[in-house]
């Protein structure tokens, strides 16, 4: 099956929804100001492909135009005004990763405001009815004791892969300490898949939570 190609000057929506990224084609309409918002484990990356907007990012403004990229980590407060009074301001963003609640709206003293789950329906994702919210929350709850366990696997193999490691280095084995390296990286890759899926559970039944069809 061949991959999906996606034209800015049409799409405007998620382009892709996982909990490692979410990334999107964005068409703001003239004069659309965006609330100020931080995104509490997120760092949101905006490339401007069309148009001109005025980002203020940590206190900071600045006008940005086409070809020009800017980026609010995670915790920074920012909005994002379109200038043009006549047309769309046409970006590509993404927010890595995207875990719920994706957004934490700000007061004006720059206050948090309590979390903001959202529907998939929002990012473009459909939710998998078939299974229910608590049989989601049973599978959230085992996904964190799978996450736990890999850890514990790894700390051990973490452990005494660092040790053989250093004893290679001292000895001048670089093939041992390859070796050393690459089966603290196989548990590393398991760890982090775990994590992933838990986080693909965990944005699951957070979203049902607000869903109007749980």
């Amino acid at each position: 099956m061949s991959f999906v190609v996606y034209d800015y000057r049409t799409v405007n929506r998620n382009v892709l929804v996982t909990p490692e990224i979410r990334a999107r084609l964005y068409h703001m309409q003239p004069g659309q100001v965006d609330s100020r918002h931080s995104h509490d484990l997120g760092h949101e990356v905006f490339l401007i492909l069309e148009g001109q907007a005025e980002f203020t990012i940590n206190g900071a403004t600045q006008v940005l135009g086409p070809g020009q990229l800017c980026v609010a980590l995670a915790d920074e407060i920012h909005q994002v005004r379109n200038l043009l009074g006549d047309k769309p301001t046409i970006m590509y963003l993404s927010v890595t990763p995207h875990i719920q609640p994706t957004h934490t709206d700000r007061n004006a003293d720059d206050t948090r405001q309590p979390p903001h789950f959202k529907p998939n329906q929002v990012y473009q994702v459909e939710s998998d009815l078939s299974i229910s919210i608590e049989e989601l929350l049973d599978c959230h709850v085992a996904a964190a004791e799978s996450l736990r366990a890999a850890i514990q696997t790894s700390t051990g193999v973490q452990s005494e892969m660092a040790a053989l490691f250093k004893r290679a280095l001292a000895d001048g084995d670089q093939a041992a300490a390859n070796a050393a390296r690459d089966a603290m990286w196989a548990e590393f890759y398991t760890v982090y898949k775990r994590m992933s899926e838990w986080g693909e559970i965990w944005n699951e039944w957070a979203a049902r939570t607000v869903d109007s069809r749980r």
